[in-house]
């Protein structure tokens, strides 16, 4: 079957039995991160929702059981504590097949972790990356794991500026912010496959699509409307379905069985961008190998 922007996530799991897999979804109690949930346990999967609200989790877990008989786990986990990112790893027994990165924070005003860390920052990148890494022992137990890491189109407002990640020097701004959080989410499945393929963990990044979710919350309408007029393509909004369709073909689909390092998009892997300015495809900064590698080191030394 070909899949395209209109495909939606019960489509591409369509015939794929995940019986006996384990796998987490990170902010599975809102939006896309629901309907991924949903189709990877109706599909046979234990699935855990890591979420910051537990009991919006176990809304969303009865919500999913009411539509396809399916349960799922609720566990508390706020990416911007890294205190609740190592309960987490520490509680986390065996092993884990799949991990959807999926939650996340878009363009809220300057706003720093008790650490100092921009928020965007610290929630998107460094929050997952301690994460995975803290999970490495299970995703190395499983025989076989996928992580699949939900970035944007908004890679494109920015690369990681390394010199002032925080924006302790720079001028802040909402996007400029976001989009170096999402070229690190892009930048992490690089290097993570590079370091962990042996192990036989891949691990790919997906812009999920134009989706009205509650990512938005902190976007003011005209922002959101001239981004979104930047993309191509920018008419065709996607229900959650069809936002969670790249996150379950990445996670998933057995044409990507030992495929990482790479950028999709509405099931396929992203083109390259042609130009600077252009707001569309995946920006050459996004998947550098030595920006990856530099960013691995910077995150251990930041969270060490």
């Amino acid at each position: 079957m070909a899949f395209d922007q209109t495909t939606t996530a019960d489509e591409v799991i369509a015939g794929i039995d995940l019986s006996g897999k384990r796998a987490i979804v990170t902010g599975g109690a809102s939006g896309i991160g629901v309907d991924t949930a949903r189709v990877l346990a109706g599909a046979g999967a234990d699935v855990t929702i890591a979420v910051r609200n537990v009991d919006a989790g176990r809304q969303a877990a009865d919500r999913i059981h009411e539509t396809n008989g399916a349960k799922v786990q609720v566990a508390q986990l706020d990416l911007a504590d890294q205190a609740s990112v190592r309960a987490f790893t520490a509680a986390w027994e065996g092993p884990l097949h799949l991990l959807i990165n999926n939650a996340g924070v878009m363009a809220p005003p300057l706003t720093r972790t008790p650490e100092g860390w921009e928020l965007q920052f610290a929630t998107n990148h460094l929050g997952h990356f301690a994460l995975a890494t803290g999970l490495y022992p299970s995703f190395a137990a499983a025989g076989g794991a996928r992580i699949a890491s939900v970035a944007s189109t908004g890679h494109l407002f920015s690369p990681v500026i390394f010199e002032d990640i925080h924006f302790r020097e720079r001028v802040y701004t909402p996007f400029l912010g976001y989009g170096q959080s999402k070229t690190a989410n892009i930048l992490f499945a690089v290097e993570a496959t590079r370091r962990w393929a042996d192990a036989g963990i891949f691990v790919n990044a997906l812009h999920p699509g134009s989706i009205v979710t509650n990512l938005q919350r902190h976007v003011v309408q005209e922002d959101l409307n001239r981004m979104r007029d930047e993309v191509r393509g920018s008419a065709f909004r996607k229900t959650t379905a069809q936002g969670a369709a790249t996150s379950i073909y990445v996670a998933t689909s057995p044409d990507l069985e030992g495929v990482g390092g790479k950028h999709f998009e509405d099931c396929a892997e992203a083109k390259p961008r042609v130009q600077d300015g252009d707001f569309e495809g995946i920006a050459s900064y996004a998947l550098d190998p030595a920006a990856a590698e530099r960013l691995w080191e910077v995150s251990l030394a930041t969270l060490s």
